[in-house]
């Protein structure tokens, strides 16, 4: 009986920090959208979502690491924001440095060289509540078709 009562104690103390860490952030017109497009995105505890399009090798990148990537950005409607698509011209950026959005930073330390991911990425670890306007609205969903291509360290 002790023990139930402690147990209990316990999980009333810190159920709000863990419904608070996985509270869903897709507003929730977005979400709708996002499960019947992509049904087996995995969220993690941010709410970023990733789609497994192609299977890459090799050792996954670190904070600090410069990564060359293609991509497509894309609004949850379709319409294409950005890409970069020359392989012999990528997108290169340093990894967890800040120099891209939030979303970027968590997605590609999960991809290994060679791998392409549909990213899904909550405003709050895109452009937030202000957007990039005229072609980012505020309050925006984004969705990328990202590949990872190599890694420097």
């Amino acid at each position: 009986m002790r023990f139930a009562r402690i147990l209990l104690f316990v999980l009333i103390a810190f159920a709000p920090s863990l419904v608070f860490a996985q509270r869903e952030k897709l507003p929730a017109e977005d979400l709708e959208i996002v499960q019947k497009n992509w049904p087996t995105a995995k969220r993690t505890s941010t709410s970023l979502r990733t789609v497994l399009l192609k299977e890459g090798s090799g050792a996954n990148p670190k904070a600090g690491d410069m990564v060359d990537v293609l991509y497509t950005g894309k609004l949850l409607d379709g319409t294409v924001f950005d890409e970069a698509l020359d392989p012999q011209k990528p997108f290169t950026f340093r990894l967890g440095r800040g120099q891209v959005i939030e979303g970027w930073d968590e997605a590609l330390q999960l991809m290994k060289p060679g791998e392409r991911r549909i990213v899904i990425v909550p405003f709050e670890l895109g452009y937030g509540t202000r957007g990039q306007p005229p072609k980012i609205p505020r309050r925006a969903t984004l969705v990328f078709e990202v590949e990872l291509l190599s890694i420097h360290k």
